[in-house]
């Protein structure tokens, strides 16, 4: 057992996570500050339960600039009901609060990335102490485990749910089940560029069943993302037997990514002209963006190609890009 884990989290909640009945509460992060020499970190958070039966792990906000997770959750907060249950739900609307009261995917305490940040430790950074109480505390908890994301202000994705290839086959049936009754318009095989020290990967190594989404981006929400988003978690917990009710089924259309070659990234910086919107067909080879040197006229502007067939399935937001940011995601349609 490593030296982190045998001391305890300085975290503590407000809410008894085995009471039955509805809870509102906090998990309490003392943090001493310049305003504040005795203050804490209030992350919100709402336990439901009523029985015997799974428990859900509902999370929203690992990144602050990502919206739908953050409506559907304190939504469903305020409106689920201990008889509606079979179970536990435990709901964290926004996991790294002090990012999302920024509107920043990273904490403006410590500049930590929560989804880059697991095991965590209770000696660390801001960030560090909050994903630890979540290694160690409430992913134990969980059977299942939801965590919202979106494009935030840098991408924009076609609105998708999604799961992970796993070494563990009937692990990873379930999380493509679970994916499946989400109901996004869009499902997902996903391939993370770099899956060290991120909550999935916690998630997954404890043998739970992890679902994610990428819902929209621009660091914005629409009426038709947070729909996705509202709809999908009920939809999961119902075929989780975990809420009461009918799944409000939507028709998907499954999507793959292979290997790296899905991914495209700038090798300069300057002003982005994309070539293609979001769902288009692109070929290999295609131009899929070009960017413009932006310190003098006349220069030739850097062309970004495909290097597979399929549809975008990402993009690069703002308009302007940096050398080594990611300008086009490509995914192909599973028949």
């Amino acid at each position: 057992m490593s030296e982190h884990a045998l001391r305890p989290s300085p975290i503590s909640p407000t809410v008894d996570f085995a009471a039955e009945g509805v809870q509102h509460g906090f998990l309490r992060l003392p943090y001493s500050r310049d305003d504040s020499a005795w203050g804490s970190v209030m992350i919100p958070l709402t336990v439901v339960k009523n029985g015997e039966g799974p428990t859900a792990l509902l999370t929203g906000g690992n990144h602050g600039d990502e919206y739908e997770g953050p409506i559907a959750l304190f939504d469903l907060a305020r409106t689920l009901k201990a008889q509606d249950v079979t179970g536990r739900v435990i709901i964290v609307p926004a996991m790294n609060y002090p990012a999302f009261l920024a509107g920043t995917r990273t904490s403006p305490i410590d500049k930590g990335n929560m989804n880059r940040s697991f095991p965590g430790a209770p000696d660390g950074s801001v960030t560090q102490k909050i994903a630890d109480y979540f290694q160690r505390t409430l992913l134990p908890l969980a059977d299942i485990v939801l965590d919202y994301h979106s494009g935030g202000r840098t991408l924009d994705f076609l609105p998708f749910c999604a799961a992970h290839v796993l070494p563990d086959e009937m692990q990873e049936a379930k999380a493509f089940e679970l994916v499946r009754a989400f109901g996004a318009p869009w499902s997902m095989k996903m391939l993370e560029i770099d899956a060290v020290g991120m909550y999935d990967t916690a998630a997954e190594d404890m043998g739970k069943i992890f679902i994610t989404t990428e819902l929209g981006g621009g660091g914005t929400a629409t009426a038709k993302s947070a729909a996705i988003a509202r709809r999908g978690v009920a939809n999961v917990l119902k075929a989780a037997g975990i809420l009461k009710g009918a799944l409000e089924t939507a028709q998907t259309t499954w999507l793959d990514m292979p290997d790296g070659n899905c991914f495209s990234f700038a090798e300069d910086g300057g002003l982005i002209e994309p070539v293609f919107d979001l769902g288009d067909d692109v070929k290999s080879g295609d131009v899929v963006a070009r960017i413009y040197p932006i310190g003098r006229t006349g220069a030739q502007p850097l062309e970004v190609k495909a290097k597979m067939d399929g549809i975008l399935t990402a993009r690069h937001f703002p308009g302007l890009v940096k050398s080594g940011d990611c300008v086009s995601v490509l995914a192909a349609v599973v028949v």
